[in-house]
């Protein structure tokens, strides 16, 4: 049993090597990509529920 954990945690770290890193920038690029397709969809989402409430506020 011993000897399986020891192979997984070895499969891993050689696995780890292989994995392509993004660089500094890179990550930045997507972090600001993200961050802004967020705000934009909450945006999104505030403006539906907003018209959504006053159509139903309207009508009821």
């Amino acid at each position: 049993m011993k000897e399986k954990i020891l192979n997984f945690f070895n499969d891993v770290a050689k696995e780890m090597e292989k994995v392509t890193w993004p660089t500094r920038e890179e990550l930045l690029d997507s972090t600001r990509i993200v961050v802004v397709v967020s705000l934009v969809i909450a945006a999104f989402a505030w403006v539906v529920d907003w018209v959504i409430s006053r159509g139903l506020s309207a009508i009821l």
